[in-house]
């Protein structure tokens, strides 16, 4: 076949979030790209889409996303030369519970970090906003005056439109139907000829497992059906929008799990039902070889409880006559967030796929798409986006369950200790019977399900319990005992899942120390290390245990399987050896003061006087165990490394030995608190590239007479200008509430850092939050407030240092 185009990047598919890759990239100086579009742009799920623009988010990332793409969208028409329908009416978010005027007020506060005016109204101020809704029964509402509806067709013609100007190129009716990776580039296989391309971008939509699959990747997604209705003029509303010369603001009434927004002088009412239903998701049902332009018939029958209800909130609508139903498809990964980043385990590919809210996150998706193309690296933290935050596990029937959940809790409140059921028990630990029948609350972490707490009798276990704001859920007493027997004798914690990477070869040594800031571990040793991209920022934290002179076992979270390995497979030097070791071992930590007697009880074959940071081979009940002194909740403290069909032995043999000494299990909550305590960092929470090492306090492990590591270059000049902000810990006056993620803090009247984790310390007895804040601030005694649900509580910065044993004596003992 002949060659019919080459290019630098090719963007497959035309739906809005396509195009604006394209537009983005074009931006970004990459003009010699194109898109190739199956059918006519827009086909897909642009066309039906109802075209909402919300800013609003509880996710610190898609908030910053869509904030972009409303602003973005605001002078696109006018930049390009290219006439859109774009209406910035606002939005009213109705809340019927306290639960959810707490959401609308952390919601708030991140907005007003990131430059936007929301506002909290009462039931008494709503009708200000929008004069037909009945009030009698809700808590309050949100207002977004930045919230509006957009023409998806015209969005999207307008992307088009400005990469054209820009020199990009994009072939309609141009399917592709093969990939062949050459080593350099893509070939493409299309219709009209070869594309030849360095880069590829999955943007199919609800077509993306089908792109996928020709680069041999297995895209997590499904597809859901649904419905919005558009009802005819209503006589009352066009008068009033006369009257006052603007449409009401968007009206979203999340607790009953629909929108309501003004279209032209009638309404579009838009539910999220439950029970709902999946398209294409048996082989009774297969994904049509082209669905472009097309809808589903109308199923009317399960909204009926979602139309009666928003027409007894606004009877307004009452008196529309209905005058057209769309029934769309929609994609939706597990979690309901979209996929925007490197295509996990191709060479050169990406995805900017399976958008729920594509219409809204398109501008900003662009953004991020071409930063992960052209540079590597995104401005914004984008885990939550990421493919590799799914590592392969995620099998068809979880993808349609996980998909169903999301979509039927669309609008639902994510608590902090609350675990979604659906899709659950896809990976257990060895000794999972064993936790359960202890008592054990599960909550899955990439997919492997870990005890969250351990119930005791008559603690409520129910899932209604868990969504709270609150501190004192039914799980908090459970908590403070564990937390109590860690500190007082020993607690054992199941840790199935950790990511675990074997690097060896000639010169692993010399290659790993130019990956990390700071220095290898000697032989028989371990340490925390940290890999920096090229801007100083921090990619990762891997536990490093020096096995051998070339040899190093790389330990890193669970979660961070596919984007760890990628990463140390992108810079990995030739001739070197990575293999992926995940899912050879299960681990269980034991921690405490009686650790070291509870191991000799349980007659461990292992130099037990060894110091702490060391590791080494041994015998547990005749098994082999690898044992690692490190503690992630600060105390004297082993983690036990099996094989998972020696676990079970090893665990009864340690818990046999252990109950006179009173070993306790525990769970991530108790760990969670225990580690806060510390000062330890989570991953993708205190540690992420929104972060520079040092303002992350890592400088530590940092070493400048390294003549040569990622990201020197970038800190050192870091240093040299001053960090502007860094690592803090905050003692919180205590209140009913834990600050959540991303709660901002102030100093009098100005914005001053925000809190990365938060929780109640049981050692310290103490609200603790860890956090960033500005570095003039950022010493001991320095009294600043914590924004928490839109209340200020008074806080006060810490030494740099641990809270509990901050010389770490009880770690060392």
């Amino acid at each position: 076949m002949t060659e019919f185009a080459s290019a630098r990047v090719a963007v497959i598919g035309g739906g809005a979030v396509g195009v604006s890759a394209l537009y983005h990239l074009a931006k970004a100086g990459w003009t010699d790209c194109i898109l190739l579009e199956k059918n006519e742009l827009t086909a897909g799920s642009t066309w039906h889409a109802a075209g909402n623009v919300p800013t609003f988010s509880s996710s610190w990332s898609i908030m910053n996303m869509q904030r972009y793409s409303a602003q973005l969208y605001r002078g696109l028409g006018d930049a390009v030369g290219y006439p859109m329908n774009y209406h910035v009416t606002g939005s009213v978010r109705l809340g019927h519970t306290a639960e959810r005027l707490l959401e609308f007020r952390r919601v708030a506060g991140m907005g007003r970090y990131q430059g936007m005016d929301l506002d909290i109204l009462g039931p008494e101020d709503l009708r200000g906003r929008y004069p037909f809704v009945e009030t009698h029964d809700l808590t309050g509402a949100l207002y977004d005056p930045y919230d509006g509806d957009i023409d998806p067709a015209q969005l999207t013609q307008a992307l088009a439109t400005g990469a054209r100007q820009m020199g990009a190129r994009i072939e309609r009716f141009c399917p592709v139907t093969a990939a062949r990776w050459t080593g350099a580039d893509w070939v493409l296989t299309t219709p009209k000829g070869e594309v030849r391309a360095e880069y590829v971008v999955n943007a199919g939509g609800y077509y993306a497992a089908q792109v996928g699959a020709l680069f041999g990747r297995r895209v997590p997604m499904m597809v859901m059906s649904h419905q919005y209705l558009l009802f005819d003029t209503i006589p009352e509303l066009a008068q009033w929008s006369a009257e006052v010369g603007h449409k009401l603001p968007l009206l979203r009434d999340v607790d009953s799990s629909y929108y309501l927004r003004q279209e032209k002088m009638g309404f579009n009412l838009g539910p999220y039902e439950n029970p709902c239903r999946a398209h294409w998701a048996t082989p009774d049902d297969p994904v049509p070889e082209d669905f472009s332009f097309q809808l589903f018939p109308d199923d009317l029958e399960r909204l009926e409880w979602h139309i009666a209800d928003a027409m007894a909130r606004v009877p307004l609508l009452e008196k529309a006559s209905l005058q057209k139903v769309i029934n769309g498809p929609i994609p939706y990964t597990p979690d309901g967030n979209p996929l925007i980043g490197p295509m996990p385990g191709v060479p050169n590919a990406f995805e900017a796929c399976v958008f729920t809210f594509g219409i809204c996150q398109a501008g900003g998706a662009g953004k991020v798409l071409a930063e992960w193309v052209t540079e590597g690296a995104t401005e914004w933290d984008m885990w939550s986006c990421d493919p590799r935050r799914f590592t392969g596990w995620e099998d068809h029937d979880y993808c349609v369950a996980k998909g169903k959940e999301v979509y039927g809790h669309e609008y639902a409140v994510h608590f902090p200790h609350h675990a979604w059921p659906a899709g659950r028990m896809k990976r257990t630990s060895a000794v999972h019977d064993r936790t359960a029948a202890l008592g054990a609350q599960f909550g899955p972490y990439n997919g492997y399900e870990r005890a969250l707490w351990y119930a005791r009798p008559g603690d409520d276990t129910s899932e209604a319990a868990q969504r709270t704001w609150a501190r004192q859920g039914p799980w908090a007493a459970a908590v403070a005992e564990e937390c109590a027997a860690v500190r007082d004798a020993c607690g054992i914690l199941d840790l199935p899942g950790f990511s675990r990477f074997r690097l060896s070869g000639q010169g692993a040594a010399e290659w790993l120390t130019r990956q990390i800031t700071g220095r290898l571990p000697g032989e028989g040793r371990l340490g925390l290390a940290y890999f920096a991209d090229d801007k100083g920022r921090i990619v990762t934290e891997m536990s490093v245990a020096r096995m051998g002179a070339e040899e190093f076992l790389l330990i890193t979270a669970a979660t961070a399987q596919l984007h760890d390995r990628g990463w140390l497979e992108r810079h990995l030097a030739p001739g070197l050896s990575l293999s992926d070791e995940s899912a050879d071992w299960s681990c269980q930590i034991l921690t405490g003061p009686l650790a070291r007697a509870v191991l000799q009880a349980a007659g461990a074959e292992a130099d037990l006087a060894r110091p702490w940071l060391s590791h080494q081979a041994a015998r547990i009940a005749g098994r082999p165990v690898w044992l690692a002194r490190v503690s992630f909740a600060g105390e004297l403290g082993w983690e036990i490394h099996t094989r998972p069909e020696d676990t079970p032995a090893v665990w009864d043999a340690v818990m046999a030995a252990g109950a006179p000494h009173g070993l306790r299990p525990f769970g991530m909550f108790a760990l969670d608190s225990l580690r806060i305590e510390k000062g330890y960092r989570a991953w993708k929470g205190d540690l992420s590239t929104d972060y520079s090492v040092l303002q992350g306090g890592l400088e530590r492990f940092v070493d400048w007479a390294k003549p040569e590591f990622r990201g020197r270059a970038a800190l050192e000049a870091e240093r040299q200008r001053g960090v502007a902000k860094r690592f803090c810990t905050l003692v919180i006056e205590p209140g009913e509430y834990d600050p959540p993620y991303m709660s901002t803090i102030w100093s009098g009247d100005q914005v001053v850092g925000e809190v990365t984790s938060a929780g109640w310390g049981h050692r310290v007895g103490a609200c603790i939050g860890l956090g960033m804040l500005r570095a003039d601030l950022n010493h001991p005694g320095q009294a600043v407030e914590v924004e928490v649900f839109g209340r200020r509580v008074p806080a006060v910065v810490q030494a740099d240092g641990p809270l509990w044993d901050p010389k770490n004596e009880r770690l060392r003992g």
